[in-house]
């Protein structure tokens, strides 16, 4: 075939192609050749996870990964967070954000490379410690991402700032940071951006939403005194047992009978604590909640009624004293803006086609990714589908569940999601940080 023949052909084979593939081809191979040390970084996190502040190792890592590849990389920041920051000309600064920290959860997936850290908490209980909910994943598309950045600067121009995450699990990682300098003693972003796992679509996809897209959220502690005594004589007692049992259903009713079913609301008591002994009823019994909700008048309802039903249902048994309520642990609901979304996505969709990107609507899980929109900077969420396609076209066909976030069971589909991932921040950051017009001439 003579050479004039060759070109034509592949240049008819490239306008045969859809535009989106043509365009997103370059890109592809760009995250392949980056994936082998993506996945090796990947199976290291995965295997030595580390719980919430204690990230010291974990910090370490991702430090020198960054710093192998030219980054001005600080440590210590808001406790264990990492900081770093790569400068290459003038333009937009963009912060890509990924968490550092793993959950209290003993491992079941039966992966080769599973965790068998044992730790002690915060409270002193012996835990298992597992990368339940994909940061590690996270990570390493990070700094996969950040490699391809940092072997490419013609094709971008700005400051790129990429930080580790301390906490994200106990919602104060991001504020801590914030409040040990973030956003001053570093170049502050023009926009923020950070990418999730998500097992309830099939890895390769890339999703986007605009507006809220995670919730409020709070935990409330609850603890309801009584009068214990023999469990023989319940007459010589005031039942905190019973009472909590009765602020527990009392407390489902807020939702059904307090809030519009057009706002989103979640009261959920995922744990009572009280007794020691089946005849002996005890004097004090504590619940814990967590509460979600999307806006701030229903968040402000929610917790205002839960008080009402716990203070009413102790009058009501003539408990010696008012329950004590606590709330802890407050994020604010994530927001993505919308001018931010609507640009990223419709490049998204540009590139890779209405196959792969899709818009993936608001859930009621929360993230600390929050702090950011709330100090006034542009901020985009986007999630990666996790789940291997075929389990979960079987799982859509059958009606079964997959195993979820924070589960023991939970393992991404590692190709899959993490080419997602490094391919959706690329594409991203590219976007966000565009060669001017004239350097391209």
């Amino acid at each position: 075939m003579s050479r004039f023949t060759s070109a034509t052909v592949v240049l008819a084979l490239a306008a045969a192609m859809p535009l989106h593939a043509q365009r997103s081809g370059g890109v592809a191979a760009e995250v392949d050749a980056a994936y082998q040390k993506g996945e090796a970084l990947y199976i290291d996190l995965h295997k030595a996870p580390e719980l919430s502040f204690h990230e010291t190792a974990t910090a370490t890592r991702i430090a020198a990964e960054l710093r192998a590849l030219g980054f001005d990389v600080t440590t210590g920041v808001g406790g264990t967070g990492v900081v770093a920051v790569l400068k290459n000309g003038a333009g937009p600064t963009v912060l890509l954000r990924t968490e550092l920290d793993a959950l209290p959860v003993t491992e079941a997936t039966g992966l080769s490379f599973a965790s068998t850290v044992r730790t002690k908490d915060d409270n002193g209980a012996d835990v298992g410690v597992m990368h339940a909910c994909g940061h590690d994943l996270h990570m390493a598309a990070v700094v996969s991402t950040a490699r391809i950045m940092a072997g490419d600067r013609s094709r971008w121009h700005g400051t790129l700032v990429v930080i580790g995450q301390p906490a994200e699990e106990r919602l104060g990682g991001a504020h801590a940071m914030i409040a040990d300098g973030l956003l001053t003693r570093f170049p502050r972003p023009d926009f923020v951006i950070a990418v999730h796992d998500d097992p309830r679509y099939p890895s390769g996809t890339i999703g986007y939403h605009a507006g809220p897209i995670l919730s409020n959220s709070d935990a409330v502690t609850i603890h309801i005194f009584g009068r214990g005594g023999h469990g023989a004589r319940p007459e010589t007692t005031v039942d905190p047992v019973v009472i909590a049992a009765r602020t527990v259903l009392t407390l489902q009713t807020i939702v059904s009978r307090e809030i519009s079913p057009f706002d989103q609301a979640v009261i959920t008591v995922g744990a009572i604590h009280g007794g020691t002994k089946r005849n002996i009823i005890p004097d004090e019994v504590r619940l814990d909640l967590t509460v979600r909700s999307f806006t701030d008048p229903v968040r402000q309802h929610l917790l205002s009624a839960i008080d009402r039903v716990a203070k009413a249902e102790a009058a009501a048994a003539a408990a010696p004293k008012e329950p004590s309520i606590e709330r802890s642990e407050p994020a604010y609901a994530l927001v993505n803006d919308s001018a931010l979304t609507q640009r990223v996505s419709t490049m998204l969709l540009r590139e890779l086609g209405a196959t792969r990107v899709r818009d993936m609507p608001a859930e009621s899980a929360s993230e600390d990714l929050s702090e950011f929109p709330r100090a006034g900077i542009p901020t985009l969420m986007l999630r990666v589908g996790a789940t291997e396609p075929a389990a979960y076209d079987k799982a859509t066909r059958e009606g079964t569940t997959l195993p979820s976030l924070h589960s023991a069971s939970f393992k991404p589909d590692l190709q899959g999601t993490l080419k997602a991932a490094i391919t959706a921040e690329l594409l991203t950051l590219r976007e966000l940080m565009p060669v001017a017009r004239s350097a391209t001439r």
